[in-house]
């Protein structure tokens, strides 16, 4: 559909700010998808479009981050493949299911994840405690509990995204034992694959406003470098209280619209 001039600098701004945001701590698609709908463009559209527009601010944010990347090969790769199938088997499920299947749940899922980023440091130390006294060492890689969650969030990913990343977040702080900045960087590497494979397939089976999709594209792509160099400034305290900021944003949001 044509844009209005004020119609396509509100995309391009709402590009950038989702692009910071998605960078620093994931949920750029409350930027993005309200505005969309506003220009007029179908929810199922707005939803691919947009997410085809934000893969490349998750690339310039994943590209900012590659300092804190590095060490963690092995976790990119098993992650990234779960991600891979989760994403788009959710990419699968947004064309095949009604919209309401996932809106009643969604909402208390970022609840839940916003409640395990905030008490982390406390349940970290309990869970070492725990392996202390049994004498268990922590799994690098997060075992089998971290894997199964990411799948069910890259499938959430893959069907809509917002607060994706605070879902990540928490998920891989509470079961990693490691920086939090080092864990946002394995996030935005997980956005880079969950939006890619859902945008591949979206190109071939849905409708596109590819002019949504490019000033998207550009917007969050400029966002993606400032979000980095904003984000791994944050101590981990700030970090967290950016997370519940935004999840709670999220949340109301779901709930109101």
């Amino acid at each position: 559909m044509a844009l209005s001039i004020w119609e396509a600098i509100a995309i391009l701004a709402a590009g950038v700010g989702a692009g910071t945001i998605n960078a620093i701590v994931g949920s750029g698609t409350l930027f993005t998808f309200p505005v969309l709908l506003a220009a007029g463009l179908p929810p199922v559209t707005a939803n691919v479009s947009n997410t085809l527009g934000l893969v490349t601010g998750n690339i310039s944010g994943a590209v900012g981050y590659r300092r804190e990347l590095r060490g963690q090969r092995g976790r990119v790769i098993r992650f990234g493949i779960t991600a891979l199938i989760g994403g788009l088997t959710g990419a699968i499920l947004l064309l095949a299911l009604p919209s309401k299947a996932f809106d009643t749940i969604v909402p208390a899922l970022i609840a839940l994840a916003l409640l395990l980023v905030v008490l982390q440091p406390r349940l970290a130390r309990a869970l070492a405690r725990r392996r202390e006294r049994n004498g268990t060492e922590a799994p690098t890689d997060g075992g089998p509990a971290l894997l199964a969650g990411l799948l069910l969030a890259s499938a959430y990913g893959g069907y809509f995204g917002a607060a994706q990343g605070v879902m990540y977040l928490s998920l891989m702080g509470l079961l990693l034992h490691d920086d939090l900045q080092r864990v946002n960087a394995l996030k935005n590497t997980i956005g880079v694959v969950v939006n890619g494979v859902a945008a591949l397939f979206f190109v071939f089976v849905a409708d596109v406003d590819w002019t949504a999709v490019l000033l998207i594209a550009v917007g969050s792509t400029i966002g993606g470098l400032i979000g980095a160099k904003v984000g791994r400034r944050l101590s981990p305290t700030v970090l967290r209280g950016v997370i519940v900021v935004v999840g709670s944003v999220a949340i109301a949001q779901m709930l109101l619209r």
